[in-house]
């Protein structure tokens, strides 16, 4: 892990842990659960696009599958939901093979639209094979660790963050390491990575896989935790909104898929106050920062803060 990755990720921990300390707001540790859970699979899509070069529509997709194997599987069979997220994550990752293989041959638009077909099959799949069918299913089980169960927004808070803790710490460590590096060969060309010795083809399909199994825990942290899951929460809007994300937060840096998944979470319920032009509004005010902030608010942040550190040497 980089230095400077190091002290963000301390200043981090450290948030996660004071945040549920200095708010006894129920409604404001839920913002805070979801948030976290977008951040899982936003992490997944922004080393997947940022850092390999490979578009994704079908995040959703991964989410879905996370959400109702888990749930299926804990509720039909008994299994703890520990468990059978891990099961839920090796569906992802075979589903996330099966897909890779073909797919990934493609390129730009043509894998763009072949990954949100994928997302469209599982959302159709679940919407008239899944228990429930439309109206989906409830009674989940929460997460519960050696006969605790957990209850409060409190505990789920530091659940679902301390995941995306560890998450943050394994990507971080990956991007750091030679893997990272080729990654980012990946990304800028493709033909001279292969020419170097890379196999792009593999790397491509093992950076796939790790994306598909963040949105598959993160779906089954959802189904856990709301107890209830219906086809409905893993649509293509899914699936963008996840995009957006990204993009607003920067895509090119790991740390703005958090900044952006906190961003894209908590600004629908700032907007409530706008009634019906809340939408309107929200609307407006992705597209002025798509706009007019393109690299994304971490590493703009960065660059600024870079900025005064040299007018700060200059001026010694």
């Amino acid at each position: 892990m980089k230095k400077g990755d190091s002290t963000a990720f301390v200043l981090f921990v450290f948030l996660i842990v004071l945040f549920p300390l200095l708010t006894e707001s129920a409604y404001t540790l839920t913002v805070g659960i979801f948030s976290g859970m977008n951040a899982l699979v936003a992490i997944g899509l922004c080393i997947l696009m940022g850092y390999a070069g490979q578009v994704s529509l079908g995040q959703a997709g991964f989410y879905g599958i996370g959400a109702y194997v888990s749930s299926i599987v804990s509720l039909q069979i008994g299994i703890s939901p520990v468990l059978s997220t891990v099961m839920a994550m090796i569906v992802a990752a075979l589903a996330a093979v099966i897909l890779a293989v073909p797919a990934l041959r493609l390129k730009g638009h043509y894998l763009a639209v072949a990954t949100l077909g994928f997302g469209e099959i599982i959302f159709i799949i679940l919407n008239e094979w899944g228990p429930g069918g439309p109206s989906g299913f409830g009674d989940i089980p929460r997460f519960g660790l050696l006969g605790y169960t957990v209850h409060t927004a409190s505990g789920y808070f530091y659940l679902i963050w301390g995941l995306v803790a560890l998450v943050m710490f394994f990507s971080l460590n990956l991007l750091a390491s030679l893997s990272g590096k080729a990654l980012r060969a990946i990304h800028d060309s493709e033909l001279a990575s292969g020419a170097v010795g890379l196999n792009v083809a593999r790397l491509k399909i093992k950076v796939f896989i790790l994306s598909a199994v963040y949105a598959s825990l993160a779906g089954s942290l959802y189904a856990h935790y709301v107890t209830f899951v219906s086809p409905s929460s893993f649509s293509l809007f899914y699936s963008i909104l996840v995009l957006t994300m990204v993009i607003v937060g920067g895509i090119t840096n790991v740390w703005g898929a958090i900044v952006g998944a906190i961003v894209i979470t908590v600004l629908p319920e700032l907007l409530r106050k706008f009634a019906e032009l809340d939408v309107l509004v929200y609307g407006l005010i992705l597209t002025l920062s798509l706009m007019f902030f393109r690299k994304g608010l971490v590493p703009i942040m960065i660059d600024q803060m870079r900025k005064i550190r040299r007018f700060a040497v200059a001026k010694r």
